[in-house]
């Protein structure tokens, strides 16, 4: 079986070389929005679905970016009804508002949740005839998506410039991704000022939701020479930037810093996949609603730990390129010195490192359930069978 997992590898590893993933226009600075819609090419008084949440839209922040949007002679259509985690039905809503006012383009402002639940509407507008469902899997769009942009409001889920989006089927009790090339955003924007208003946690599990992408592309078997840099980039940013973000939210350098290393974090994994970190942290989120920021916090150092010594040679490299070791040190004691400044990153950040919502019980289904979505589509280094993955789980339970 395992065999058959790296061939499957070795496919989507040709497909990333042979084809190429797109990368969304950057746009940054004070007019970054002014010419992200500029070059939509929109004609005036076009209908534009802006997707966001009803915390997000009620923000002066975001009502400066509506009026922008009309200062550019374009009508905002506004859909704020996505949930934490985005729901099939969400996007079934979203689709109907942009089809009920004859929408030409989307735009999405907010974190993660947003974003993805932007990029299914517009698969939706390209396959109207397919059921939400339908898109789960690789490669189930394969159509250019409306006009559209993302702009994100926190620094690190990377949607805006990753070729997937995840939703969740409440009735099935199950969180899945769609893949496809078309799914990247056409247009990113990155405004610091947006960000400003995380509080302290938020700010930081998002951030090492960031740091797990850009670990989690460097470990993969498919990580290629323009993912690592951009993976390495991303950590180095992090370990610089966060403990400023977080103590001074109003920060806009640092902020800044933050977006960009969830970009770069963002390009990263969406050529590389991302791994277990991930596919178990898929399974409390869609079981219990945790955090997706939160839970690849919790679980980010167990999983590191159970891969122990076969990966030193990565902890290594990413604790020598940010500065967070000595390079007369052998192998095993940099990698070291990078788990040991995580874990006291974490606590710094008051962290939680169990959770409470976890119920002993459950843990045998969700192991399934994470190494069912993990094999074959992630390219980790090392395969983890039922066993291990059941004492992740058992050893970030509150009754560990």
């Amino acid at each position: 079986m395992a065999l058959l997992y790296r061939c499957y590898h070795f496919i989507l590893k040709c497909i990333v070389i042979l084809v190429g993933v797109p990368n969304p226009k950057l746009h940054r600075g004070n007019n970054a929005l002014q010419s992200a819609l500029q070059a939509l090419k929109l004609k005036k008084q076009s209908h534009v679905l802006v997707v966001t949440d009803r915390t997000l839209v009620k923000l002066p922040e975001t009502v400066k970016l509506l009026d922008i949007i009309k200062q550019q002679q374009l009508e905002a259509v506004v859909f704020c009804d996505v949930s934490p985690n985005p729901t099939i039905e969400n996007v079934e809503q979203g689709y109907d508002s942009y089809c009920h006012s004859h929408c030409c383009a989307i735009i999405a402002i907010g974190g993660g949740s947003v974003i993805d639940c932007a990029k299914l509407i517009g698969a939706k507008t390209v396959k109207p005839n397919k059921a939400i469902t339908d898109f789960k899997g690789l490669f189930k769009i394969l159509k250019r998506l409306p006009p559209n942009i993302a702009i994100p409001t926190t620094a690190g889920t990377g949607a805006e410039t990753t070729v997937a989006a995840v939703v969740n089927d409440s009735k099935e009790q199950q969180k899945y991704a769609a893949t496809d090339f078309s799914l990247v955003p056409q247009h990113a924007v990155l405004l610091p000022e947006l960000t400003t208003s995380l509080p302290k946690h938020l700010t930081a599990t998002t951030a090492i939701d960031a740091l797990t992408h850009a670990i989690e592309a460097l470990l993969s078997i498919n990580c290629l020479r323009y993912s690592k840099e951009r993976a390495l980039q991303a950590c180095d940013l992090i370990f610089s930037y966060l403990p400023s973000a977080y103590q001074n939210g109003k920060d806009l350098y640092a902020r800044e810093q933050l977006l960009l290393a969830s970009f770069y974090a963002g390009q990263a994994f969406t050529r590389t996949s991302v791994g277990y970190v991930h596919a178990i942290s898929h399974q409390l989120s869609a079981n219990y609603g945790t955090a997706h920021g939160l839970s690849n916090a919790v679980l980010l150092l167990p999983v590191l730990r159970w891969y122990g010594t076969r990966i030193d040679n990565t902890l290594a490299l990413i604790a020598r390129e940010c500065r967070l070791t000595s390079l007369d040190y052998p192998i095993a004691r940099q990698a070291e010195d990078l788990l040991t400044h995580i874990e006291q990153l974490l606590s710094d950040m008051h962290i939680q490192t169990t959770f409470s919502e976890l119920r002993d019980e459950d843990i045998d289904a969700l192991a399934k359930s994470a190494l069912k979505e993990a094999h074959p589509d992630y390219p980790v280094p090392h395969f983890m069978n039922l066993q291990e993955c059941r004492g992740i789980l058992t050893s970030v339970s509150v009754t560990a």
